[in-house]
């Protein structure tokens, strides 16, 4: 009797395949709307499960938040969110307030939740267009989004771009990244697997030996490869 597939298994959520939240420094959002004002940054952190620095600022009631920290951004730097925020790094407005042609990041889905879009290290989004009741953003895929003006989003990109030009030099320093979020390395792959174990596997070489495509509904057992493809082969 083979085991059962990984994707079952992250699938389950077990602790093997849980992101470490415990490791985390916290949630990481623009500040709600109601805390317009300005703050300091007391400190520049690093955050195990994330990839992108985190900064710790404080406002002048001692009240302290965690927030995405922007390229350039330093400890001492003083950062606003709300109408009068001028545009520069750090800073945070809504996206009815932001020029054209301006990088951006941590871009909110909707009005208030903290921001969903552009929060991996080194990206940023470029705001290309305002419209009636709606703002055209490029996204780092390229893709281009049209949004909420009420949304907000961090003035600048986000800190850590140059992370993968290191070298990571042995397999124990990935390991513990991965570890960090909840992705066990290494991943062996499926054609290297045996015919209980995977639906790719056994057989000589490295194909499948079966189409990759799947139907939405296969059940938890066949759902691998290209689940619900709705095209296939070379463009």
């Amino acid at each position: 009797m083979g085991k059962r597939l990984r994707a079952q298994r992250i699938g389950d959520g077990s602790p093997t395949y849980r992101a470490k939240s415990w490791r985390r420094l916290g949630e990481i959002k623009l500040p709600p709307p109601e805390r317009a004002g300005e703050a300091v940054v007391v400190d520049i952190l690093h955050d195990p499960g994330r990839n992108a620095p985190v900064a710790r600022i404080r406002y002048g009631d001692g009240q302290e938040r965690l927030v995405l920290a922007p390229e350039g951004l330093k400890v001492g730097d003083r950062v606003m969110a709300g109408v009068s925020a001028e545009i520069k790094p750090g800073n945070v407005l809504t996206l009815a307030e932001i020029p054209e042609g301006t990088p951006i990041c941590n871009i909110e889905s909707k009005p208030g939740d903290g921001g969903k879009f552009v929060r991996a290290a080194g990206s940023y989004a470029i705001l290309i267009g305002h419209d009636v009741g709606r703002v055209s953003v490029q996204l780092p895929s390229g893709e281009i989004k049209e949004m909420d003006p009420r949304c907000r989003a961090t003035i600048g990109a986000v800190a850590g771009g140059g992370r993968l030009e290191k070298p990571l030099v042995k397999a124990g320093k990935r390991h513990h990244i991965m570890l960090a979020k909840g992705k066990p390395y290494p991943h062996t792959r499926a054609v290297a697997m045996n015919i209980v174990d995977h639906p790719f596997g056994g057989g000589r070489g490295k194909n499948a030996g079966r189409p990759k495509t799947v139907a939405r509904g296969a059940p938890p057992g066949q759902k691998v490869g290209l689940i619900a493809a709705r095209r296939t082969g070379k463009r």
